[in-house]
């Protein structure tokens, strides 16, 4: 009885995994088409994922109305100080991506893994083996170096991210802390924090994005087939966003950091 627990706890693990990479990894193909130059020229970042936000928000509404969720109580000052974190984590990256190259860019985003460690050390007291300690040791160095030697870095484009780390670490173990604090579900917990993020991101997002790129929402000629892929984008992203949830529930931020650096080679 207990092996076959541990066999159906390792399916459903490895079914976490693979749906956030498979999901994760087919939203970055349908924004590729969407947003690039020679698909659709959707180059209004923030406004889609408020659009992302909105639909699994919908979701979570529509499956507590049919009773296939229950929604435990998360207080509401807790809620939108996660929100806060989430919209600084994701408008610090769309803002390093604007200002750095797109290797430091890509180079401050496996900063996090150290910084992750650190934050769940001082937070929560966390202990990680010398093995574990040794490669982050390794990370650090690697980041280090590039940072130096990138002539590319400039010190807004630093700052910015800088925040985008420190806001995106923080959104990941608060997400794990949050679960086990109020012994709510991923899903659940995704349902309560998505409507507060649409509205936000849908409110401040077309201001963003104008800064960043120069272009109104309101001039961008939206056809069918652009409108296609912000569902289909939309659509992945409710999985990619449940499956964060569900891989930071069951494992640990630094685990899902681990993961992600698996997406950027797929």
């Amino acid at each position: 009885m207990e092996r076959e627990k541990k066999q159906s706890s390792a399916v459903s693990d490895i079914g976490a995994w693979a749906l956030n990479v498979v999901s994760s990894v087919g939203l970055i193909m349908a924004n590729k088409q969407l947003m690039s130059p020679a698909g659709y020229a959707f180059v209004f970042a923030t406004t889609l994922t408020g659009f992302h936000f909105c639909m699994t928000g919908i979701i979570g509404l529509v499956s507590k109305a049919s009773g296939y969720t229950t929604q435990k109580k998360v207080p509401l000052w807790e809620l939108l100080w996660f929100s806060i974190v989430a919209n600084t984590s994701i408008t610090g990256m769309n803002l390093s991506l604007m200002l750095n190259s797109v290797g430091f860019y890509q180079i401050s985003k496996l900063s996090m893994i150290p910084v992750v460690c650190v934050m769940e050390w001082i937070l929560h007291g966390k202990q990680y083996s010398s093995k574990v300690k040794v490669a982050v040791m390794v990370v650090v160095v690697g980041v280090g170096v590039c940072t130096v030697t990138d002539v590319k870095v400039n010190a807004q484009g630093f700052l910015c991210a800088f925040v985008a780390v420190l806001s995106t670490s923080l959104q990941q173990i608060s997400i794990g802390s949050l679960q086990k604090k109020y012994a709510i579900g991923s899903f659940e917990l995704l349902s309560q924090t998505a409507p507060i993020q649409a509205v936000s991101l849908l409110l401040l997002g077309p201001f963003v994005d104008y800064f960043l790129t120069g272009n109104l929402l309101p001039t961008y000629h939206l056809s069918s087939a652009a409108f296609f892929f912000i569902l289909v984008s939309c659509s992945l992203a409710v999985f990619c966003n449940i499956s964060q949830y569900l891989c930071i529930g069951r494992f640990s931020a630094v685990s899902f950091q681990v993961l992600g650096h698996m997406k950027t080679v797929s």
